[in-house]
Order: C-alpha cells, then sequence, then structure tokens
C-alpha cells in the first residue's frame, strides 16, 4: 500500500483523536459525530448495492486507530482493517479486540487475497497520498473486492470553508492535497470499477430523523463537511 507521506503517523498514536477535536473545536460536534455520519452512510450504501451489511465482510484502508471501526463492530459480517503505522494499529486493537487489523509497509500491495472482502473503504486517507499514489491505492482496494463488490472513498469537501478551516489548524493535515469528488470519482472509475456514484454528507452539526432526511435532499449540493463515492466491481 503506498505510504502517507510526509506525516509522520506514529507520532501520533496517541494524541490523534486530541488533535482532530482541537482542529474541529470551533464547530459544536465532536469526532464521533462525523465518525458516525460516514460510518451510517457507509453501512446504507452497502445494504442498497450489496446485501446486508451483518452478512458482509469489510475491509478500513489506512484504519489508523480504528475510529470508524468501532461504529461498524457488531454491525457487519466481519471486519479488517490495515494502514502503514504500526504505532496507530496498536491504538485500534486496543480500541478494537475483534477487528482483524493488518500491517501494510512502504510500496507494498494490501495483505489480502484477491476478492477477500464486499466492501472496501478508506476515510480521508487519499489526500495525504503523493498524487501518483492513488491510484494504485484505489486499485488495490478494488483487487480485494470480490464480484459486484463496493469501493467506498470518504473525503473532505474542499468546497466548504469550514472544512478548509479545520484541515488547515489540523496538525497532521498540513500536507494535504484536498481532492474533489469528481476527481475520487475518476479515480474508481479508472479502476475498472461500474459508474461512481456519490453525495455530499454532514450539512448540519447535530442529527435528527428531520435532519438527515434533509441532509439526503441536499446530497448533490457541493456544500457538505465531507462526501462520499463508491462503484462496484464488475
Amino acid at each position: 500500500m503506498p505510504e502517507r507521506a510526509p506525516a509522520e503517523f506514529d507520532d501520533y498514536r496517541d494524541s490523534y483523536r486530541g488533535a482532530v477535536e482541537d482542529s474541529i473545536a470551533f464547530v459544536s460536534a465532536d469526532l464521533d459525530f462525523f465518525t458516525a455520519a460516514k460510518a451510517r452512510t457507509l453501512l446504507e450504501l452497502a445494504a442498497a448495492r450489496v446485501g446486508s451489511p451483518d452478512r458482509l465482510s469489510f475491509l478500513d484502508v489506512g484504519c489508523g486507530t480504528g475510529e470508524t471501526d468501532r461504529f461498524l463492530t457488531g454491525r457487519v459480517g466481519s471486519l479488517a482493517g490495515v494502514d502503514v503505522s504500526a504505532g496507530m494499529l496498536d491504538r485500534a486493537r486496543a480500541a478494537n479486540p475483534g477487528v482483524d487489523y493488518r500491517l501494510s509497509g512502504k510500496g507494498e500491495g494490501l495483505p489480502f487475497a484477491d476478492g477477500a472482502f464486499d466492501v472496501s473503504f478508506a476515510v480521508c486517507v487519499l489526500h495525504h497520498l503523493p498524487l501518483g499514489d492513488r491510484r494504485p491505492f484505489v486499485a488495490e482496494m478494488a483487487r480485494v473486492c470480490g464480484p459486484g463488490g463496493l469501493v467506498a472513498i470518504f473525503e473532505h469537501n474542499p468546497f466548504n470553508p469550514l472544512t478548509r478551516r479545520a484541515v488547515a489548524s489540523c496538525e497532521f493535515d498540513r500536507d494535504a492535497a484536498l481532492l474533489r469528488r469528481r476527481e475520487a470519482a475518476g479515480l474508481l472509475r479508472n479502476g475498472g470499477l461500474s459508474e461512481p456514484l456519490g453525495r455530499y454528507i454532514v450539512f448540519f452539526t447535530r442529527t435528527s430523523p428531520l435532519l438527515r432526511r434533509i441532509e439526503r435532499r441536499l446530497g448533490r449540493i457541493p456544500l457538505g463537511a465531507q462526501y462520499v463515492v463508491a462503484a462496484q466491481r464488475p
């Protein structure tokens, strides 16, 4: 798996959560709010496109400390994670003991067999990768998915000024090169996957059934804090 560069993520194994919380302190929502929103969106996509999540196998690519996995454990059939940072993985294993976490070194492919998963996903990882590493990264995500499997990418929305403020103030996002939704969709398209679908997410800093319904209607408007694009293997 390509290395997230140049940030040294091992240095943040104990301070990752605090660094993110500091960067979003100006909004009335914490890290768990944003993480839960992405996990919920992922489960909805998987259910709509692949099948019941509790019968599916998921892979978190670039899992870091396993923040997203906390919201998936017990809700999916099986869950694995991979990262280039051994220190981050130590924290992830402590937080989510039932998840199969593995280390992937610089320049290596994902340490899983072809077609091993029903869903592979990456949460705010691509913006840390050099441009030349993004296509092979997504190709590996596709390789480990079986036919009909779903590849999903979550990223920060560069059109949202509050998102840009949060990224600019986050210690380990100083190297970030944010990508637009259409760029992320292009990576999926170039990976030989189906025509990507996507939407913007997290328009509000609190949640309710009503706000969720409104947010779904707003999904095409590039004002959400983040976005998701997803496509399936033929």
